[in-house]
């Protein structure tokens, strides 16, 4: 029998588990300790993942489970734990996750919750469950699935208010402060869900606090379904994790989904939306970093126009950066995202139409995957999260770190990309890295131009487990 070049393997996939998401979710909401039902080693593992990324402290409680829970169930342990945790910590909720384990045994959490909660007599201490194996999705869908479920636990119907329920996807927590300053500059009255801009970049402070202060308050989500509208950041999430949808379809809240708001267009969108949807108008600041933005576009443009990129992480993340570029003049030869997500396919083709050079989009995807595809068509830049450093490493394209996690460089939290003055920092630092590289290689290039010709490498991207489409849409 022939040799196939197709495996059925992930080498360095381009996503964590589901799990790791649903942490994530859980931080920004106050007063809130997260429990994995599952083996300890888990918890150790996403703790240290997220501690190299945000530079802080993360506490994760475990049920522990061992071969003994796992012949015959982990109730035991999970109760057990929980009461550990509530004299450790005294948190005003807790969110308990599954992993891979006890889906796998088939541990119905919500029902050992709800016994937890009878038997300690826990009236006014929300217990939180959430479906998460590893093997269900991403840390994508298990941040979307987390948020969901924490709506879907604790809203209620209310009287009407005059808030808007913003929702975003993950991103970092200067972010998430920029995103919050754009919404008090306009005079919005707001539920951000979730909110680790403090939780997970806290300041300095002695002595220690195991839990930080900070995140979404139970108050407020348990009222957004009396919010005006809800705008959800999110235009990649299916239906069924959306807690946006949720809202709108169980409580009638008005769902506005939009893109993160980086760019131009995008920011736009974002901000015009609360005009109408408020009245207010748009702040003299924000009309000059709106300027500033257009004027860095214009110094780089000459230089962002030799950019090749090849782009990868969440797809709402992924989706906002190609964008991004795109208004740019840098072309976006590779997209990867781990995640397998249809929807972002059919927005990127959309979106790739003003392209002038081909793109190749890969779902479910890894790093072996991505390393070939962005030889292949010639990438000069990459950007994405630390473990494209295999990209640098291997291949000498240089990796502008966005997004989760960045383990090799410190101020991962810090990176600010939103609105109008993030985009331009994000620009600074896309534009600076091509000057970098350019100035660093520039000798050999012309070298290889003039004395031996430029090499035409054709695409011919191997086949994975992963799904891949190609993109074959120019601009008259």
């Amino acid at each position: 029998m022939p040799m196939s070049n197709h495996r059925d393997v992930n080498e360095n996939p381009c996503n964590m588990c589901m799990p790791m998401g649903g942490i994530l979710a859980f931080k920004g909401i106050e007063g809130c300790m997260v429990m994995l039902h599952g083996s300890q080693g888990c918890a150790t593992y996403m703790r240290r993942h997220m501690a190299e990324h945000f530079n802080e402290p993360i506490d994760v409680a475990s049920s522990s489970l061992n071969e003994k829970g796992t012949i015959y169930g982990g109730e035991k342990n999970l109760k057990q734990g929980l009461d550990n945790l509530i004299t450790g910590y005294q948190p005003g909720v807790i969110g308990v996750l599954t992993t891979c384990l006890a889906e796998t045994i088939g541990e119905d959490i919500e029902r050992i919750a709800k016994e937890y909660r009878a038997e300690r007599e826990l009236k006014d201490l929300a217990i939180i469950t959430v479906s998460s194996p590893g093997y269900g999705g991403t840390h994508f869908e298990g941040y979307w699935a987390t948020l969901q479920g924490i709506v879907s636990q604790l809203a209620r119907e209310t009287v009407k208010h005059q808030r808007i329920n913003v929702i975003v996807p993950h991103l970092s927590p200067a972010d998430l402060r920029e995103i919050k300053r754009i919404m008090q500059l306009l005079g919005v009255e707001y539920t951000l869900l979730p909110d680790f801009s403090e939780t997970l970049d806290r300041p300095y402070q002695r002595p220690y606090q195991r839990m930080p202060q900070g995140g979404t308050k139970i108050a407020d989500i348990k009222d957004m379904p009396g919010a005006k509208a809800t705008i959800q950041m999110g235009i990649t999430v299916a239906d069924n994790i959306s807690p946006g949808k949720y809202l709108e379809s169980k409580f009638g809240v008005p769902l506005y989904n939009l893109p993160i708001p980086m760019g131009v267009e995008n920011t736009d969108r974002f901000i015009n939306l609360l005009v109408e949807l408020t009245g207010n108008p748009v702040p003299d600041e924000l009309l000059k970093e709106r300027g500033r933005l257009l004027d860095c576009m214009i110094d780089s443009h000459k230089h962002n126009a030799q950019g090749r990129s090849v782009i990868f992480g969440e797809p709402e993340n992924v989706y906002a950066v190609v964008k991004t570029c795109l208004e740019n003049g840098i072309k976006p030869v590779v997209v990867g995202t781990g995640s397998k997500n249809q929807e972002f396919v059919n927005l990127l083709k959309e979106l790739l139409q003003i392209s002038p050079e081909p793109c190749l989009i890969t779902t479910d995807s890894d790093f072996t995957i991505l390393r070939q595809n962005s030889v292949a068509r010639q990438a000069n830049i990459a950007i994405g999260h630390s473990d494209g450093r295999y990209l640098t490493e291997r291949e000498g394209i240089p990796l502008v770190r966005h997004g989760f996690p960045i383990h090799d460089r410190t101020g991962g939290q810090r990176l600010l990309s939103v609105g109008y003055l993030g985009t331009t920092m994000f620009l600074d630092r896309v534009t600076n890295t091509l000057l970098e590289n350019k100035y660093k290689h520039y000798r050999q290039l012309i070298y290889n131009k003039f004395y031996q010709g430029e090499s035409k490498q054709t695409s011919n991207p191997k086949e994975s487990c992963g799904e891949v489409h190609e993109v074959h849409l120019f601009k008259h």
